[in-house]
């Protein structure tokens, strides 16, 4: 049997990291699969590993944009499809004619109108209603919807009648980032030369809300607490742009604000291990990597209380409004 694995809409970010390390541990053979046949674009491709049984099928319609790959999903993957046993479709967005297909929920942006406004009128927006409709027609018509958190299921359970079975299966956790709690340092042994070390995982966009915990580290630096931030992480232009303005307002220094850019995925394990506390200030997620790894990394946690982020979290962290400063310094 061949199991297909439509990535036409894995581009980056947490759907590459996913797919790159469920096929890095995969033992299909057990399931009786003798084949894995994976469609994707070249990037996607170049970093899944190197398996006898895993095939990597690319193709140019792939490398174009949205619009572009959901043409190839309807013209040339039910062809493809028909070569194989199922289709996994980890993107959301499959077309009605191929059977049995099983999909997954990974991003909540085009399932919460209050998030998705934070772009305003603009290309992204538009985008992101468009996989709305995409993925909604996807998970109603799927043979089997899989979900990452019970969060994620109820929200779009609430706007898209889900017939399928349907799963949650959470992510699992790269080796690499599991780590043994450090002893936390004392607060006397806190100084301007040694300051608390905080770091925050993840692109810059409009609903990770960097600079409000840009503005509560500034406030803590107000109030004597020597600590300072790394923020880590691609970015998205307007975003970035906010971000940018708070920094140069709150330390035009860079003395205790500094924002590195996006760093490898293999580097990170390095940005956890060498900070001692973690931020997570999204409002919207299915299910964050960069929590899990954090919780992996041994370290304290300060969170946001939004969406999945206290089933997963739990008691082991500290929860703030990530939209009020005054609540991130807080906790």
């Amino acid at each position: 049997m061949i199991l297909g694995i439509d990535g036409s809409n894995i581009r980056g970010g947490g759907g590459v990291t996913h797919l790159v390390g469920m096929l890095g541990s995969a033992a299909p053979e057990t399931s009786g699969f003798t084949r894995v046949r994976v469609w994707s674009n070249r990037a996607t491709l170049q970093r899944l590993p190197d398996r006898p049984w895993l095939e990597k099928a690319d193709d140019p319609m792939l490398e174009g944009g949205l619009s572009q790959r959901i043409r190839w999903q309807r013209r040339r993957l039910p062809a493809l499809a028909g070569k194989c046993a199922v289709v996994l479709a980890p993107g959301g967005i499959v077309p009605g004619r191929i059977h049995p297909v099983v999909t997954m929920s990974r991003n909540m942006l085009p399932f919460e109108w209050r998030e998705l406004r934070r772009y305003g009128i603009s290309r992204l927006a538009l985008r992101l209603l468009l996989l709305r409709l995409e993925q909604g027609r996807a998970f109603a018509g799927a043979d089997g919807v899989i979900f990452l958190t019970q969060y994620a299921e109820a929200q779009v359970r609430r706007q898209v009648r889900v017939t399928a079975p349907s799963r949650v299966i959470a992510h699992g956790l790269d080796p690499g980032f599991s780590m043994a709690p450090r002893p936390a340092r004392p607060f006397e042994a806190l100084s301007e030369a040694e300051p608390l070390r905080l770091v925050y995982v993840s692109i810059i966009d409009v609903y990770k809300h960097q600079w409000h915990v840009a503005r509560a580290v500034a406030r803590l630096r107000r109030q004597g607490l020597p600590l300072r931030i790394r923020f880590v992480g691609p970015s998205y232009g307007p975003a970035l742009r906010r971000f940018q303005s708070v920094l140069r307002e709150e330390d035009p220094d860079g003395r205790f604000l500094e924002y590195v850019g996006p760093v490898a995925h293999e580097k990170l394990r390095e940005e956890y291990q060498s900070a001692e506390v973690a931020v997570m200030a999204s409002s919207c997620e299915a299910l964050p990597n960069v929590l899990i790894e954090a919780m992996g990394a041994g370290m304290p946690i300060a969170c946001s209380d939004r969406g999945p982020m206290p089933e997963v979290l739990r008691d082991a962290g500290t929860f703030f409004d990530p939209e009020v400063p005054e609540s991130i310094a807080t906790a």
